[in-house]
């Protein structure tokens, strides 16, 4: 297998692309490794300790003093609390929509207006996420960025 780094200008998105014949162990490998370069969160289901690759988040919910990481069709409970979450994710494609949810942009599908001001984001997994009012412009800013 060839490897090849290009470099980009600073305007232009930093990417990893793999091509190949078909998808392998070597190849699956290689994906699994840039994800987890990625950052991870510990989180608990079913008794069992997880790292749960931060990509494959689509939101993160605060209910009851506990802290839940939701997947595409799993759901995990952290130690960590939402603000250091937050914090953990501030740099990635995420945002707090509401004071208890922190949303995945990358996995939003969907927005549509509710009421009172407030939106849905209807995520890839077709689960819906509520925008509260208070945060509806942050979301805005940062679709338009493309941050």
């Amino acid at each position: 297998m060839e490897v090849k780094v290009l470099k980009v200008g600073e305007e232009m998105p930093e990417v990893v692309e793999i091509r190949c014949h078909r998808i392998n162990a070597q190849v699956s490998e290689i994906v699994a490794f840039v994800q987890s370069r990625q950052g991870q969160i510990s989180g608990a289901c079913d008794g069992m300790q997880y790292e749960i690759p931060i990509i494959n988040l689509y939101y993160v919910e605060a209910v009851d003093n506990k802290v839940f990481l939701y997947s595409a069709k799993q759901v995990y409970e952290t130690k960590q609390k939402l603000y250091e979450i937050e914090h953990l994710l501030e740099e990635k494609q995420f945002l707090r929509v509401s004071k208890s949810v922190i949303v995945n942009l990358m996995k939003i599908k969907a927005i549509k207006p509710a009421l009172n001001g407030r939106f849905i984001a209807v995520l890839q997994n077709d689960e819906e996420v509520i925008i509260s009012r208070k945060y509806v412009s942050a979301l805005k800013k940062k679709l338009k960025e493309g941050n």
